[in-house]
């Protein structure tokens, strides 16, 4: 999966208050008896806890769709995050950035992709590997544009 755009997100950006229900949405069945109470939640402090790490970028490709990212999604990726092994991550692979699951193993680190059509990254010896940051959330349109 390649990265199309980065844009910085900035520190000062003005807050975006959203009314948010105080219920759960079933997925099956709705009950009928619920109440509706809202409140307002600011996405800013939701999605950037730390706003001056964090950036916005656009994936291409699909190879991380079993992951629930797909072609054209906006990730929101905080580079203040030590990355682990299992995160989700944006590494540049001599000069090449990409969107992975990094695997620590025993021989080595392998950035896998999640989708099975697209072969793992087995970062060799003398590769320069850079994790960029660290992905926490997958920006997906439900609404077609």
């Amino acid at each position: 999966m390649r990265v199309e755009d980065v844009r910085i997100l900035g520190p000062n950006a003005p807050a975006v208050a959203i009314p948010i229900a105080s219920v759960e949405a079933a997925c099956g069945f709705p009950s009928p008896a619920q109440d509706y109470e809202t409140t307002e939640i600011d996405l800013n402090e939701h999605l950037m806890p730390n706003r001056v790490s964090t950036f916005l970028i656009r994936a291409r490709g699909n190879s991380m769709t079993s992951a629930g990212i797909y072609d054209g999604d906006e990730l929101i990726v905080d580079r203040s995050i030590r990355p682990e092994d299992g995160h989700v991550v944006v590494a540049v692979v001599d000069g090449e950035m990409t969107v992975k699951r990094l695997r620590v193993t025993r021989v080595g680190v392998v950035l896998s992709a999640e989708n099975y059509q697209h072969p793992d990254i087995e970062v060799a010896e003398l590769s320069e590997l850079h994790i960029w940051g660290v992905v926490t959330r997958s920006l997906h349109r439900v609404l077609r544009a």
